[in-house]
C-alpha cells in the first residue's frame, strides 16, 4: 500500500545493512501529500509489534477504503494515467486529493535517487545487482526468510538477451506435454530455441535418459518406496537463482562450490575456499586462476558470480538434508545445461549427476553413478531424502508420486532441445 501510494517501498535505502535495520525498527518516513486515513493505515500495518496490526477483515472496513468514491472497475490507461471519471466537483476534488497522494512521493523520490547517484560507483554496483535479483525469478528458489511459502513460476515466456522469448510447448509420444520457457547450455548453445548440442553432453544426456527410461518401463507398480535405503554422499544443487534475463543461470553446490552459466554459453566456478575460479568456454576447456587475479576480460564475469555467491550465502535456504563430502578423486562438477518448464527445473552435469526441482512442492529428484552403479535421491516436500539404487526400484517399483515425478524428469530430458 505505502508503495502504490508513493511509488517506492517504505525501508527502502541506498545501503543493504541499513535496509535491515530500518525494517526491523520499522522506521520510515510518511510524507505529508499522504490523507490522514492513508497514514493512520499504513501506520497500523506496519506496526513494530505483530500483534498491534490489524487483521485483513479489518483493513477492509478501514475508513482508507470505505470513504469516497470506488468505481466499479479502472481501465488498463490508469497503469500509465491518472483516471478521468468525468464526475462532478465533489468527486472531482476527491480524485485530486487521491493524485496529490499517489505522486506526491515524486520529490522524495529525486532527492532518493540524488542522494544513490553520489553513493561510490562499486556500492551502487551491489546494490543494483542485489536489489534487480529480488525481483527476477529467484522467488522459486526457497528464501531464508520465507522456508513455508509454496511458490509457483509465471506461465509467461521470458525473455532472452538476444534471441527475444523462449516458450516452446512439445510433447514426447506417449509423455506429458511439457512447456518449455527457458534453457541454457554451455558452449556451443546460447538460451535460444535451437540447440546445436556437443556430442559429449548429447551423450551424457542420451545416457541418463536410457538408464532412466529403463527403470520406468521395467519396474513393477508398488503402494511404497523401497524399504533398502542408501547412506552415502555425493554432489547436488542445494541452492540457484535464474537470472537468465540478464546474465545467466546460478547455482550452489553442496560443497558449497558456486557456478554460473553465464547467457553467452560460458561457465565459471568459484571453488569452496572462495579463492579458486574454474572458467569454461566450451566444454572440457578449462582455465584455472586466482579470483584476485582475473585476466582482464574476464573481471565482470568474476564480479557477477562473486555476486550470485553472496546472494545465495545469505538470502537463500539449503534445499535438502543430504549430507556431503568431496572427493578429490571425482572430477569437478559443472553446469552442461540448464532449463526451465512451467513445472521443474532440470540441470545437467558433466559427470552425469541430474537434478530436476519441482517449483509446488519442493520436491527433488538426483540421479547420479557411484562405482558404476546409478543411484536415485528423492527429496520431499520436508526436505527429507532417501537414496535407492536404481536396481532396487527395479526390482520392488515404488510409490506413485515418486514414479510420476521420474516420468516428467525423463520427458524434460527428452525434449531438452525441442
Amino acid at each position: 500500500m505505502y508503495t502504490m501510494l508513493l511509488g517506492r517501498p517504505p525501508f527502502e535505502t541506498t545501503n543493504l545493512k541499513e535496509t535491515y535495520r530500518c525494517i526491523r525498527e520499522a522506521r520510515y518516513t510518511m510524507p505529508s501529500s499522504l490523507l490522514a486515513p492513508a497514514k493512520h493505515l499504513i501506520a497500523s500495518m506496519l506496526s513494530k509489534n505483530p500483534q498491534d496490526r490489524p487483521s485483513l477483515d479489518d483493513i477492509m472496513r478501514h475508513e482508507f477504503f470505505l470513504q469516497g468514491f470506488t468505481p466499479d472497475r479502472l481501465s488498463s490507461s490508469c497503469c500509465h494515467t491518472v483516471p478521468d471519471f468525468h464526475l462532478s466537483s465533489p468527486a472531482k476534488n476527491f480524485f485530486k486529493k487521491a493524485a496529490a497522494a499517489l505522486f506526491g512521493g515524486k520529490k522524495d523520490k529525486a532527492r532518493y535517487i540524488d542522494t544513490h547517484n553520489r553513493v561510490s560507483k562499486e556500492d551502487e554496483d551491489i546494490y543494483k545487482l542485489r536489489h534487480d535479483l529480488k525481483k527476477t525469478s529467484i522467488t522459486q528458489q526457497p528464501s531464508k526468510h520465507r522456508p513455508d511459502e509454496e511458490l509457483q513460476p509465471s506461465p509467461t515466456t521470458v525473455a532472452t538477451p538476444g534471441t527475444g522469448t523462449v516458450a516452446v510447448e512439445s510433447r514426447q509420444q506417449g509423455g506429458d506435454a511439457i512447456r518449455m520457457i527457458v534453457r541454457g547450455t554451455l558452449g556451443s548453445c546460447s538460451s535460444s530455441s535451437e540447440c546445436l548440442e556437443d556430442s559429449t553432453m548429447g551423450s551424457v544426456a542420451d545416457t541418463v535418459a536410457r538408464v532412466l527410461r529403463g527403470c520406468l518401463e521395467n519396474m513393477p507398480e508398488a503402494d511404497c518406496i523401497p524399504k533398502e535405503q542408501l547412506s552415502t554422499s555425493f554432489q547436488w544443487v542445494t541452492k540457484w537463482v535464474d537470472y537468465s534475463n540478464k546474465y545467466g543461470f546460478g547455482y550452489q553446490l553442496s560443497d558449497h562450490t558456486v557456478g554460473v552459466l553465464f547467457n553467452n554459453g560460458a561457465h565459471m566456478s568459484l571453488l569452496p575456499d572462495k579463492k579458486t575460479v574454474h572458467y569454461y568456454a566450451e566444454l572440457g576447456q578449462c582455465s584455472v586462476f586466482p579470483a584476485t587475479e582475473a585476466p582482464e576480460q574476464l573481471v565482470s564475469q568474476v564480479t557477477v558470480l562473486k555476486y550470485f555467491c553472496h546472494y545465495m550465502e545469505e538470502n537463500l535456504m539449503d534445499g535438502g538434508d543430504l549430507p556431503s563430502a568431496t572427493d578429490v578423486r571425482r572430477p569437478r562438477l559443472y553446469l552442461l545445461q540448464w532449463l526451465k518448464s512451467d513445472k521443474a527445473l532440470m540441470m545437467l552435469f558433466n559427470d552425469g549427476t541430474f537434478q530436476v526441482n519441482f517449483y509446488h512442492d519442493h520436491t527433488k529428484i538426483i540421479i547420479c553413478s557411484q562405482d558404476e552403479e546409478y543411484l536415485l535421491t528423492y527429496i520431499n516436500e520436508d526436505r527429507l531424502s532417501a537414496t535407492f539404487r536404481l536396481t532396487a526400484l527395479l526390482m520392488a517399483g515404488c510409490s506413485l508420486e515418486l514414479r510420476h515425478r521420474m516420468g516428467y524428469a525423463l520427458n524434460m530430458l527428452l525434449q531438452r532441445c525441442n
